[in-house]
């Protein structure tokens, strides 16, 4: 069953740069210091998201990488998309630590 309005925004407080869009995604946009550091971290995005087999719409504005996150099937954000936008934070993290 998905979140509630008031449950996505208890989870995105915990989400650092995470926002509700349209009321059925979840959004963050990632800046780069370079478009090929951009791209490794879509790499990583896309091995994430095949490990949960949940996919995230991905955007690339040159040194700015956007995620959207939604449970079409389910018709709304769910604890997968909550978990997936974390793991997303995480490898950020961890990226811009080891540069």
């Amino acid at each position: 069953m998905p979140f509630t309005q008031e449950e996505i925004e208890a989870h995105l407080k915990k989400l650092e740069g995470w926002e509700l869009e349209e009321g059925r995604w979840i959004v963050r946009k990632y800046n780069f210091s370079s478009f090929m550091k951009g791209i490794a971290f879509v790499d990583e995005v896309a091995a994430i998201s095949e490990a949960f087999n949940h996919h995230p719409f991905i955007t690339i504005d040159y040194k700015t990488v956007t995620l959207r996150l939604t449970s079409w099937d389910d018709g709304g954000i769910m604890a997968v998309d909550i978990k997936e936008a974390q793991q997303y934070n995480e490898a950020f993290e961890k990226m811009r630590s080891s540069h």
